[in-house]
Formats: structure tokens, C-alpha cells, sequence
């Protein structure tokens, strides 16, 4: 078997994994979203009230991690403001 034949084999291997998974899919009915992975036959309640607790999570720490009224901004610029004003001293 030369290295063209072994191409077409793997090929041809491919392409009907490829059928056999989409036809099993569309007699199951499942979707797919944008990456991928496949969305739940049905979205209970708990699911999505999960999610959405998740997201609020992920809110709550994006904005302490980008706000400049944490404590440790607070403080950077109190230690910054005493080093200024200590240079200040000095050139004087």
C-alpha cells in the first residue's frame, strides 16, 4: 500500500464516521452551538437559573478585578500619593 492509497483509505474512514455521526445526530435531534458542543435536548428551570447565577458571578468579579475603588487601588494610590509628597519635601 503506498502512501496515496493510505490517504484515500483514511479519507474515505473519515467521511463515513462523519455521515454516521450526522445521521445519528439528526434522528436524535440534537443541535449544536457556535463551538461545537451540543445544547440540552431541554432547559429546565434549575439549569437556568444556574446559569444566570453564574454570569452574575462572573459580572461581580470582572468588576472587581477591572475597578479602581478596590482596596488595593485605594491603597497603590495612598502609598503613591505619600511618595510624591515625600519628593516634594525633598526638592524643597
Amino acid at each position: 500500500m503506498n502512501i496515496w492509497t493510505a490517504l484515500i483509505v483514511i479519507v474515505a474512514i473519515w467521511a463515513v464516521v462523519q455521515m454516521y455521526t450526522y445521521r445519528r445526530d439528526r434522528i436524535a435531534n440534537v443541535k449544536y452551538d457556535e463551538d461545537g458542543y451540543p445544547l440540552p435536548a431541554k432547559e429546565d428551570e434549575e439549569t437556568r437559573q444556574e446559569i444566570d447565577e453564574l454570569r452574575e458571578r462572573i459580572r461581580v468579579l470582572e468588576r472587581i478585578a477591572t475597578d479602581g475603588n478596590s482596596l488595593d487601588a485605594q491603597e497603590t494610590k495612598r502609598i503613591s500619593a505619600e511618595i510624591e509628597a515625600l519628593r516634594d519635601k525633598q526638592s524643597d
